[in-house]
């Protein structure tokens, strides 16, 4: 389920603050030296640095 139009621009990661992007059911971090994932549970971010991952 897509986000919210316009929530997506105003959303930043917790860790670095860098932009996220969209991925199926996560929100990609932009960062290089980042890149954390952090989920999407029934359309709402988890943007908590202990619930995020490190993608593969």
């Amino acid at each position: 389920m897509p986000l919210e139009a316009g929530l997506l621009e105003i959303l930043a990661c917790p860790a670095c603050h860098a932009p996220l992007k969209e991925e199926e059911t996560e929100l990609l971090c932009t960062a290089q030296d980042c890149a954390l994932a952090y989920p999407v549970r029934d359309g709402i971010p988890v943007l908590l640095v202990d619930e995020a991952r490190r993608p593969a």
